[in-house]
């Protein structure tokens, strides 16, 4: 997903474990593959309870019908990302890092993204979140790309459970500095993974000022040099990711 559209972790053992290996940006045993990363990459799936409904992550909605509407300019050209959570489930079926079988309903996220007002990008991403936490995990996607608005491939789609992927966590409900998560787990295709660099942030853009808001720098293996710098704020979500800023929040069909 390139760009990403209100509680925190709760009491208990298991939060205050994933709690700990977040902030110190450790590895729990994985999959040979993934092994020597210094981002966490086992996330106790196992012990979740799923969710593909509500609000209940300060920085990533799944409601029905809420849209967030980003624009800027990008190599001299304007660019419009539409983000929205759509009716749609997609269950999802796969095996965890310790051979543990799960299926997980999740929600469709769609994205939508054009350069000069014609499309470029239509994803569907699929996230569910895990009610003990509150975070929201990242279960793969459909991707069609475009040129000169006729689609000429799918380059980027995974899915959780086909070719060794995994899911990733696409967004805490508590925020901890410092932070390092793998996002995507599907190897050579999608590797995306996060840090969290700042906090307690003010942003003002064109859909108003926004406080307390958190700055994640994304990477990937894939392309060492590439990095992308977003901001979430509370009870909103992506203000802003490199060029582009907020520009209006809809409530759709």
């Amino acid at each position: 997903m390139k760009t990403q559209a209100a509680s925190g972790l709760r009491n208990g053992p298991r939060a205050w474990r994933l709690a700990v290996v977040l902030a110190a940006g450790l590895a729990l045993p994985q999959a040979p593959g993934w092994a020597a990363a210094q981002f966490t990459n086992d996330f106790l799936l196992e012990n979740c309870t799923w969710s593909a409904w509500g609000r209940q992550n300060p920085y990533l909605s799944l409601r029905p019908g809420r849209q967030l509407v980003l624009e800027g300019e990008e190599d001299g050209e304007e660019i419009r990302a539409e983000i929205t959570v759509l009716q749609q489930l997609e269950t999802i079926s796969f095996v965890t890092a310790r051979g543990v079988p799960l299926t997980v309903v999740a929600r469709v996220v769609e994205e939508r993204e054009f350069a000069g007002g014609v499309i470029v990008e239509v994803s569907r991403n699929w996230f569910a979140r895990c009610v003990e936490t509150g975070n929201i995990f990242y279960f793969g996607e459909e991707v069609d790309l475009y040129e000169d608005g006729v689609l000429v491939g799918h380059e980027g789609a995974w899915r959780a459970g086909e070719e060794g992927a995994q899911p990733g966590l696409i967004m805490p409900a508590s925020f901890l500095l410092g932070a390092r998560y793998f996002q995507e787990m599907a190897p050579d295709v999608a590797e995306d993974r996060a840090e969290n660099t700042r906090m307690g942030l003010r942003v003002t853009g064109p859909a108003g000022t926004f406080t307390d808001c958190v700055e994640v720098q994304e990477t990937t293996p894939l392309s060492p040099s590439s990095k992308d710098i977003k901001v979430y704020c509370p009870g909103v979500g992506v203000v802003k990711d490199e060029a582009l800023s907020l520009v209006d929040i809809n409530i759709v069909p």
